[in-house]
């Protein structure tokens, strides 16, 4: 299941929360677009060369525009970018196609558009329905719109929809939570990605927190409206497929499904990332740097060879967080038994906690466990020696 992720690194104004790669400056987006076409051309044997001879004929499964905004490209646009992919790689006919949009973009006459093309999936940026956490964040939409755009998707003859949400945000109080994730029941939509706020480094969130201006992450608060999301969930029969993700039963994300199970990815546009079992690669955060490398014919990306151990860190980052848990089997089989004896060794605390559970030769986050997840998984660790 070969993906392919695509940066689109424009957006109409910054979110103050966001750490991602964009600009607020359009003027470099036809440049852009041709040195894109220009990255798909030159990345045409990425995925191929990580595979046997016997399986280089295997489809990609699923694309991903992220970003920055991708619904801010016209069908013009978009249509150009697969236009590219459809001459270098082998697209599944069943492929899942993924637009990340904000709600603001998606008016009836866009979503006109967005069905003439292979767009089959919508990831909606709504983080809440509450006009003052959207105003803190600096979202460009408002909370009438936010219900809008999933209904004009809906209208258009789209089923496959995720929306994003956002708890811990200051303004949001309990009681605001859980009428968000009601409005998300109520708006019947397949799948719901919820993230706690991040104060992340050298963004005006950032600022704004150490400036006093507004309120820090309140991690007690962040704690139960992650625990009310769990309760809401289960009742309205959401799977959780990963921490953050939950689904209706066959909604899962393909796509981000494949980097948990570390399916090979490539990625294009600046500040993509991409990956083929043993090594990754990310290309340079910089519009202007990215397109002048490509006029150029070269590519500017940094890489990194990764060790076992490091190969085995991003298993048990990655797998710990899913229902699939993560399996000693494969442990065993892809780093040896040193490898199993330090895990099961290091999960042995938060077996006793009951943080931890062993089914079946695979590890599981109980609820109390998924709390502290990250803390978890960077015990279970191996450094290098």
């Amino acid at each position: 299941m070969a993906g392919i992720y695509i940066h689109i690194p424009f957006c109409k104004q910054a979110c103050n929360y966001c750490d991602f790669h964009f600009s607020t400056s359009l003027k470099n987006k036809d440049s852009f677009l041709f040195a894109l076409q220009k990255e798909i051309e030159m990345q045409r044997d990425y995925l191929s060369l990580a595979l046997s001879k016997e399986e280089r004929s295997r489809e990609v499964s699923t694309i991903y525009f992220g970003g920055g905004t991708p619904s801010l490209l016209n069908q013009s646009e978009l249509m150009q970018i697969f236009d590219s992919l459809n001459k270098h790689f082998d697209i599944a006919s069943n492929a899942e196609i993924t637009l990340e949009a904000n709600p603001d973009d998606l008016t009836k006459n866009k979503i006109k558009e967005l069905k003439d093309i292979p767009i089959n999936r919508f990831s909606i940026g709504i983080q809440s329905f509450y006009d003052e956490d959207l105003k803190l964040m600096n979202r460009a939409h408002n909370s009438q719109e936010a219900g809008y755009a999933v209904k004009c998707a809906q209208d258009g003859g789209f089923e496959n929809i995720s929306i994003d949400l956002i708890y811990g945000i200051p303004t949001l109080t309990n009681h605001k939570w859980r009428n968000n994730l009601q409005n998300a029941f109520l708006l019947n939509v397949k799948h719901i990605s919820a993230y706690c706020l991040t104060v992340e480094p050298k963004t005006v969130l950032a600022h704004q927190v150490k400036t006093g201006q507004i309120k820090n992450v309140d991690e007690q608060q962040s704690a139960e409206q992650f625990e009310i999301m769990l309760e809401a969930m289960k009742k309205f029969n959401f799977v959780q497929y990963e921490i953050s993700n939950f689904c209706k039963e066959g909604y899962y994300s393909k796509h981000n499904s494949n980097y948990w199970l570390k399916e090979n990815y490539l990625g294009l546009g600046p500040s993509a990332h991409s990956y083929n079992g043993t090594s990754r690669q990310w290309n340079i955060s910089n519009n202007a740097l990215y397109i002048s490398g490509i006029e150029n014919k070269k590519l500017n990306f940094e890489i990194e060879e990764l060790t076992l151990s490091q190969r085995y860190n991003e298993y048990i980052l990655t797998s710990l967080r899913t229902m699939w848990g993560t399996s000693i089997d494969y442990i065993k089989l892809n780093f040896g038994d040193d490898f199993v004896r330090y895990c099961l060794q290091e999960a042995k605390k938060y077996f006793e906690a009951k943080d931890l559970i062993n089914e079946e030769n695979k590890l599981f986050l109980t609820d109390k466990g998924k709390l502290i997840a990250d803390k978890i998984a960077s015990d279970l660790f191996k450094l290098e020696k």
